[in-house]
């Protein structure tokens, strides 16, 4: 009886004794805080998410191996590891090197305190009006366009390729950077939130064997875009004044002004007043108590 009442009692102090708390320790609590969190954003925003998804399938399958004993693949999983860390580093070099780049160019501290700006979504309904306006005006003329609206992955990378603008969406503006002859008109317009970015962008093209052989090096570069990242591409050919939406790695051809409002509805991602919401489920609620009536 006495053994068990002193192992219990060093259990208790061992586990279950709150240790004493220092100021150091809530600054320390506090800056592993900030550094998971820009850790999650940096992963939000890049594909290393989905790569990092597929290491924990790996890691997982690993542990299942060594619970039921597989010992051919511990065996090899144990060569590997040293070189497979090294293949995590080579992998991830891009998204790290943009991570260290953007935390040195960012103020922390200031991100830390601004105010969320989800309200309104993504852009305004005013931009997206401005870009449907463009993008048929765009498309009555048959001039050739190529327009990319960042979502939640950091599209810097092609930013970076082309011609600052830093604007507010404008139909005017984006109609005169596509205009024949213009020297911003080739290449792709980055979108981010509220602001034209910037012109002439250079985009990845796609080696997809399901495209039809008739879409140009502009469509390639539309779909190739949206297979690295989830951004919206809206194309308008050149040659037919046809309007297509990439996203996704897929292209919707011959979209009209509907379609097209549709889809960057949903990149706005607008959230629904709570009023609107209410609204929403008392008509619903009438809708199935009269369908239950009948």
């Amino acid at each position: 009886m006495t053994i068990m009442f002193q192992y219990v009692r060093d259990f208790v102090e061992k586990y279950l004794t709150m240790p004493k708390l220092y100021i150091s320790d809530a600054i320390e609590v506090f800056i592993i805080a900030i550094i998971v969190y820009y850790v999650m954003l940096w992963f939000k925003k890049t594909r290393a998410w989905v790569i990092f998804k597929g290491i924990i399938v790996l890691v997982l399958f690993l542990i299942l191996a060594a619970v039921f004993n597989l010992s051919t693949i511990l065996w090899i999983a144990n060569k590997t590891l040293s070189v497979g860390i090294i293949a995590i580093v080579v992998i991830f070099q891009p998204e790290l090197r943009r991570a260290l780049e953007d935390l040195g160019n960012r103020n922390i501290i200031l991100n830390l305190f601004k105010n969320s700006d989800g309200e309104k979504g993504r852009f305004s309904d005013r931009s997206m009006e401005e870009i449907i306006r463009a993008t048929l005006e765009l498309a009555k003329a048959k001039t050739g366009a190529l327009i990319v609206i960042e979502e939640d992955n950091d599209l810097s990378r092609y930013d970076e390729t082309g011609i600052e603008i830093d604007s507010h969406i404008s139909s005017q503006l984006l109609i005169n950077i596509f205009e024949h002859n213009t020297p911003l008109h080739d290449g792709a317009v980055l979108i981010r939130n509220d602001r034209i970015s910037s012109a002439t962008c250079y985009l990845p093209l796609s080696e997809s064997l399901s495209l039809s052989k008739e879409l140009g090096t502009r469509h390639r570069a539309g779909v190739g875009v949206t297979e690295v990242t989830d951004c919206l591409v809206i194309i308008v050919s050149e040659e037919t004044g046809s309007i297509s939406i990439a996203s996704n790695g897929k292209l919707i051809r011959y979209a009209d002004a509907a379609i097209l409002k549709n889809e960057l509805i949903k990149v706005q991602n607008k959230p629904v007043p709570k009023e609107k919401k209410i609204k929403n489920r008392i008509s619903k609620g009438g809708e199935e108590n009269e369908v239950e009536s009948e």
